[in-house]
């Protein structure tokens, strides 16, 4: 859980409470992460907790509400250390939303569908490696936002050529791209030696 660890990177550095820690994650991030939302950032917390990785010591303050200071246990400096030592993992499998939008388009009855969403696909990611380009020359970034941006364009970079590779293969032949394949062969059943 990449949160759940991020909170753990900003608790090593220092103990913290949740606004501490929210303002720390945006600034090291930057804007093209997105905002973490406190609520969440709350249930991170109470969950940390409740596995042991992180204390909690409630401090109370005159004028507002009591602040609760957060702190890494070595149980939580152990976990940080074990999810830098290893590699960063994709989610299982190979999940694309677009992915999806093509299989649909090519099912269509009308042809120009195709057409249509990798037209539209293809604008979109142009303006968002736009809007990238543009967020690099004006705003002043840390190196993790500088990297951030960097990653962001090699992305949209790699889409755009998943949506050439649909041109090539799919909107050449939408007629293949529709075929059924044959069912596999049943398997018999293995015979049980009695």
């Amino acid at each position: 859980m990449p949160l759940h660890h991020a909170v753990l990177a900003l608790l090593s550095a220092k103990p913290a409470h949740g606004y501490e820690l929210k303002s720390s994650f945006e600034q090291a991030v930057g804007d093209q992460w997105g905002g973490l939302n406190i609520g969440h950032l709350y249930q991170i917390l109470e969950r940390l907790s409740r596995d042991g990785l992180i204390e909690s010591e409630r401090q109370p303050q005159q004028v507002k509400p009591d602040r609760v200071i957060h702190r890494l246990t070595p149980a939580g400096r152990a976990e940080l250390d074990r999810w830098l030592a290893e590699p960063a993992m994709p989610a299982r499998g190979y999940r694309d939303d677009f992915v999806l939008k093509v299989m649909a388009a090519v099912r269509s009855p009308d042809p120009a569908t195709l057409a249509t969403v990798l037209s539209r696909q293809r604008a979109h990611l142009l303006r968002q490696l736009h809007a990238l380009t543009d967020a690099r020359a004006t705003t002043a970034t840390t190196p993790v936002e500088s990297l951030l941006i960097s990653a962001a364009e090699l992305h949209i970079r790699a889409d755009l050529g998943v949506v050439d590779a649909a041109e090539e293969s799919l909107a050449a032949d939408p007629v293949a791209a529709v075929s059924e394949q044959a069912p596999p062969a049943a398997i018999p059943p293995q015979s049980v030696a009695g």
